[in-house]
């Protein structure tokens, strides 16, 4: 016990800052959630004509959750639960792996496991760890939801579920970590994971069983393989039930039960996937500075794309399916289409926008972690052997900046290929079909706006390039995407990228914030290349 309570007080102490960051965060924006709607959706008849529509076009409910009625407490929980729990997941994964796999890859782990602390106290202090802050994020969330003036018994109900959420995805990250033999592949498996999870509770939300007055639903099964479909499953405020919470708990003791057995049977530092075996002399066409950080990145940019990928054929899936579950409530129906013409936008293209949006997160993460490789590179000491040779800061820098502007297009074209594909095969013949192109390109300025600013920071200030990062992209997906529904002021929603994205509709596309946001990632990256050039490249 001396051994476990040393080191989680060591994990404590190293995660000390992120976990006060995630915490307050989810309990923030649990409060902040219920002033907004109270403001912006005021009244019950307000509330539950936005269900109605939010029933009758279902690519609603991919980026927000279940209907349950339009009592403010749970219309709060229907618009924000979902994204608490995408938070709570993300939150888990990463620290998983931060103390497993990623301690083993720097070698610390078999330093600590040489001690009396053995194999198992490292472990046992990371559950203890990650079991510690979802319990914090349970009450936070619970006294936001409480404090914004929602009933306490449901809100109560709605902090463990996405505490339990966070539970889940807990051992999903253990699991990973067991599985790759590095930290940035057991990272991406799991944040992908995550992302499956949230869309799979939305197409079991969008595909589900309509109350005759269209302001609840039943889920479909695809809601009841996700862990975010499970904590909606609660029906906090309006049904309270404590039972679903048991399946995220499940899943958690099953995955830290599977990697008990696999770390008794593999080596410190092994994996069940092993890394392959290097070369003993380099590939022909591994000769510049572009190649390698091609070489360092590959695997990373090719998960994303598939991810982009998937995530385009699921919306032929979910046209398909959403077209064949649209209410039959001719009064809805009309009000819909009113709302459709109005709008320019078909229905078809209402659910492209609203995946293409997540997307469009995809490759701004995929273009991040390029300028976080680089960090990584420097603070490994593995970058000063190559710059101190011929290829220099600025060719070293433009090289990562590069390919991760390349990795970026790349995310979207797969992402509209699949969207293309499965819309032809599913017989979809609206517009939208031959517009997937032009709205995956929409998404690109954003993306690289997230791939130029980090450099900058990178260059500036290279400590903060990991947080800043991270914390940018946070900043820019909550404002940009929720802060319409958290009732922001438009000049705060106005300093994300997000929001200024060109939107694709039948009368053409509006790309002046698009082309300000290229010129913005031109200058930043203009000035990085010059400012690297002026600065030592180290390990501080």
């Amino acid at each position: 016990m001396g051994a476990l309570w040393i080191l989680y007080r060591h994990r404590l102490r190293r995660d000390r800052w992120q976990v006060i960051v995630w915490v307050l965060s989810i309990g923030m924006l649990a409060l902040f959630a219920v002033a907004a709607i109270a403001k912006t959706f005021d009244d019950d008849a307000t509330r539950a004509q936005v269900l109605q529509l939010a029933t009758a076009a279902p690519a609603i409910l991919v980026l927000r959750g279940l209907p349950r009625g339009p009592a403010l407490d749970s219309f709060t929980f229907f618009e924000i639960f979902a994204f608490l729990g995408v938070l709570a997941g993300l939150m888990n994964t990463f620290m998983a792996v931060r103390h497993t796999r990623a301690e083993e890859e720097s070698g610390r782990a078999e330093l600590v496991s040489a001690t009396a602390a053995g194999r198992w106290a490292p472990l046992g202090a990371t559950v203890l760890h990650g079991a510690v802050a979802n319990v914090l994020v349970a009450v936070a969330t619970a006294l936001g939801f409480t404090a914004g003036g929602l009933d306490p018994a449901g809100s109560l109900v709605a902090g463990f579920a996405t505490g339990a959420v966070g539970f889940a995805f807990l051992g999903v990250g253990l699991l990973a970590s067991e599985f790759f033999s590095t930290s940035r592949g057991a990272n991406g498996i799991s944040s992908a994971i995550v992302m499956l999870a949230y869309l799979l509770r939305g197409f079991g939300d969008a595909t589900g069983q309509v109350s005759p007055d269209g302001t609840t639903m039943t889920a479909a099964w695809p809601s009841w393989i996700s862990p975010i479909g499970w904590g909606q499953q609660t029906f906090a405020y309006t049904g309270n039930r404590w039972w679903p919470l048991l399946l995220p708990l499940a899943l958690w003791a099953a995955c830290t039960a599977v990697v008990v057995a696999v770390m008794a049977r593999r080596d410190v530092g092994a994996s069940v996937l092993a890394g392959r075996s290097g070369r003993a002399d380099a590939r022909p066409w591994l000769r510049g500075s572009f190649s390698l950080a091609l070489r360092l990145q590959q695997g990373a940019i090719i998960g994303w794309c598939i991810g982009g990928l998937a995530m385009g054929l699921v919306t032929g899936s979910l046209g398909s399916a959403i077209q064949s579950s649209i209410t039959s409530n001719p009064q809805i129906t009309a009000v819909l289409r009113g709302m459709i013409e109005a709008q320019g936008t078909s229905m078809t293209q209402l659910l492209v926008a609203a995946l293409f949006e997540v997307a469009g997160i995809l490759a701004a993460v995929c273009g991040l972690q390029a300028v976080l490789r680089l960090r990584q590179e420097e603070v490994a000491g593995t970058a000063e052997p190559v710059v101190s040779e011929a290829v220099g800061r600025m060719r070293w820098l433009g090289s990562f900046v590069g390919l991760g502007a390349v990795s970026v297009v790349l995310v979207m074209g797969f992402t509209a290929l699949g969207a293309w594909v499965s819309l032809v095969a599913s017989g979809d013949t609206s517009s939208a079909v031959g517009e997937v192109w032009q709205t995956a390109v929409d998404q690109l300025p954003a993306a690289l706006i997230y791939l130029a600013l980090p450099a900058a920071v990178f260059v500036v200030w290279p400590r903060a390039t990991v947080p800043a990062g991270w914390a940018l992209l946070g900043v820019g997906v909550v404002l940009g995407i929720y802060g319409g529904m958290l009732g922001l002021d438009q000049k705060v929603r106005d300093l994300s990228p997000f929001t200024h994205s060109p939107v694709t509709t039948s009368s053409g596309t509006d790309w002046s914030g698009g082309f300000w946001m290229l010129g913005i990632a031109a200058v930043l990256t203009a000035f990085s290349l010059v400012a690297v050039r002026r600065r030592e490249v180290g390990t501080a």
